[in-house]
């Protein structure tokens, strides 16, 4: 572990400037309220499509916490990929920067979910959305946080592009076919995923 973070201290190459840092700074927290509305907006799209289930892919088709997890993975991927072109070659570590940020916003968001409904009992509106909106957060801060980091090793970058199309390619096949475990159960209607609407076309 000693000489694994020794390499990482010594692998730098760019030290970013203030005026760059300040840029990054910005674009990560438009970032985060490019992702709060947008995901926010993904809450109702798919039962304004007539529940479509190409729209259902990115949006929340049913109450389960899964669901509501790409409402945060989409719009930051999204937004990654505007920040792509403007701010890859002034920032450090910039795939392994966004993919950090994304992962963290559905590891965050089922942590404080079964944390506070353990303690109160049940999900309240109100805490189930100050939850998104913490995630969002903390992934763009960490997103930051990297973007301006000493550059890292370009083996996080090649592994990052592979655990984003990962998870992005989850987040289809569990919406048309979601295991039945609770993670991916509907509290309100006790369904899963689309996967009824889905056979029934």
């Amino acid at each position: 572990m000693v000489l694994i973070l020794s390499f990482l201290k010594l692998h730098c190459v760019k030290v970013m400037s203030e005026p760059e840092r300040t840029s990054a700074l910005g674009y990560e927290a438009a970032g985060a309220i490019f992702a709060i509305v947008i995901g926010s907006m993904l809450h109702f799209t798919f039962e304004l499509s007539g529940h479509q289930p190409i729209v259902g892919v990115f949006s929340a088709v049913n109450e389960s916490v899964w669901e509501h997890l790409k409402l945060g993975f989409w719009p930051a991927s999204v937004w990654a990929l505007i920040e792509y072109r403007s701010i890859k070659k002034s920032t450090n570590n910039f795939l392994f920067a966004k993919t950090v940020g994304i992962y963290l916003i559905p590891i965050v968001i089922p942590i404080l979910f079964y944390s506070y409904t353990a303690v109160i009992g049940e999900s309240v509106l109100v805490i189930d959305i100050l939850t998104f909106v913490v995630a969002v957060i903390v992934g763009q801060l960490v997103s930051y946080k990297l973007l301006t980091h000493r550059e890292l090793p370009n083996i996080l970058s090649k592994i990052s592009i592979v655990a984003l199309v990962l998870l992005g390619v989850a987040f289809v096949l569990f919406t048309l076919y979601p295991p039945h475990l609770p993670l991916f159960r509907d509290p309100v209607t006790g369904e899963y995923g689309i996967t009824s609407l889905v056979h029934s076309i």
